[in-house]
């Protein structure tokens, strides 16, 4: 019997042993110095000064040192690796030799952290490693203008604090492809809510694990308000973070983007307005949002907004003047297509077809299709706004 209790005591003592020697979990080193390169061979942005200045401030409010520079020797190994992030803040053109993005590229092997801001993606076009560090390539941009941008991942450090969208006023970039396959999109546009965007489907702000180490850009960045405003500062600290390791995140790819789009939810019977094709009347008959509940909100100014609905991408006219149903079946928002958005005080919203100042009902509490044809509000010309 004593033998047994000696074995188990013994037994016992080399697992706690064993256990005791099991090295800790890892955790993440700090964020303590940045290099910031600025290096334009191209066009050079006025806002560069305010991004230099705003990440100084960034690390003085959160305990990192930066340095900023646009001398490309400074692009050695042995200088790299003292920074646990580089930011490329709006370079352009060809800025780095062989032997310096060769060293560049040894940084990242061995951990290292890059950001990209706004025009980095106009940057190193001839360099396919480049190219994959920041994920797509600029290839053009329509004229700075507010724009919707739909913040598809909130767990990540530089994208929880913002809401589920976003309106701001940038120069919003088209890129030569959609990174969307080999990144983690955090954030994209809603090419209904500006003109001039052609991607589709348009991530504007993405991270990876990319060659050994991480990377993060987003397309904004182009004004010189853009980095005085909080709700961008804090995202760029985020990224900061997330690129120098500081901070876990999940930058694997999802290859299918999030459903998005508005959709209508009758108050009447609380149903949402569906548009099953370019033949059938839309209709309030839908208690769960699918693909042909899903409708681009399209400002057109004043107040006036037009429905392209996003199964056919079509837009919903008050057919014959508001004297028929409502169908989704043009392929231009013109004064059959275009709807006055009423916003009532108890949060609903009603919609005034332009072509006869009617209101569109759900008719017989949403029984019937949806026509324009009610010359004042009641519940049953009440709808939900519904986001995502």
């Amino acid at each position: 019997m004593r033998s047994r209790v000696s074995a188990l005591i013994t037994s016992l003592a080399v697992l706690l042993a064993t256990l005791v020697a099991l090295p800790a979990p890892a955790s993440a080193a700090p964020l303590t110095k940045v290099l910031v390169f600025s290096k334009t061979a191209g066009f050079r942005h006025s806002s560069i000064p305010n991004g230099i200045a705003a990440i100084r401030q960034l690390g003085t409010a959160n305990g990192f040192t930066v340095t900023a520079t646009e001398d490309a020797a400074q692009f050695t190994t042995a200088n790299l690796a003292q920074y646990q992030a580089v930011v490329f803040l709006s370079t352009t053109g060809d800025v780095l030799n062989a032997s310096q993005q060769s060293a560049f590229e040894s940084y990242i092997a061995a951990g290292g952290g890059y950001v990209g801001v706004h025009a980095a993606a106009d940057t190193e076009y001839s360099w396919p490693w480049y190219g994959g560090l920041v994920g797509a390539w600029f290839h053009s941009h329509p004229a700075i203008q507010s724009a919707t941008i739909r913040v598809e991942d909130r767990t990540n450090p530089s994208t929880a604090h913002l809401a589920d969208t976003w309106v701001r006023s940038d120069e919003w970039y088209n890129y030569r492809t959609n990174p969307r396959p080999n990144v983690r999109v955090l954030a994209s546009l809603d090419e209904s809510s500006y003109s001039g965007g052609n991607m589709g489907d348009h991530p504007i702000t993405w991270c990876r694990a990319y060659g050994g180490g991480r990377a993060w850009y987003t397309g904004l960045g182009h004004t010189e308000e853009s980095y005085t405003d909080p709700n961008f500062t804090r995202m760029l600290l985020g990224g900061l973070r997330v690129a120098a390791g500081a901070v876990t995140a999940d930058c694997t790819p999802r290859t299918t983007p999030p459903p998005s789009g508005t959709s209508l939810r009758a108050r009447a019977n609380n149903q949402y307005v569906s548009a099953p094709n370019a033949t059938t009347a839309l209709i309030a008959n839908r208690s769960a949002v699918g693909a042909t509940e899903r409708f681009d909100l399209v400002d057109l100014g004043g107040g006036n907004v037009a429905l392209r609905a996003k199964a056919n991408g079509m837009y919903v006219a008050a057919e014959n003047a508001g004297a028929a149903a409502l169908i989704a079946n043009r392929a231009a928002a013109g004064a059959w297509e275009t709807f006055q958005l009423v916003r009532n005080s108890d949060g609903t919203v009603s919609l005034r077809a332009l072509v006869n100042n009617r209101y569109v009902v759900a008719e017989n509490a949403g029984a019937a299709a949806l026509i324009a044809n009610r010359t004042a509000i009641g519940q049953w010309e009440k709808f939900d706004l519904v986001t995502g």
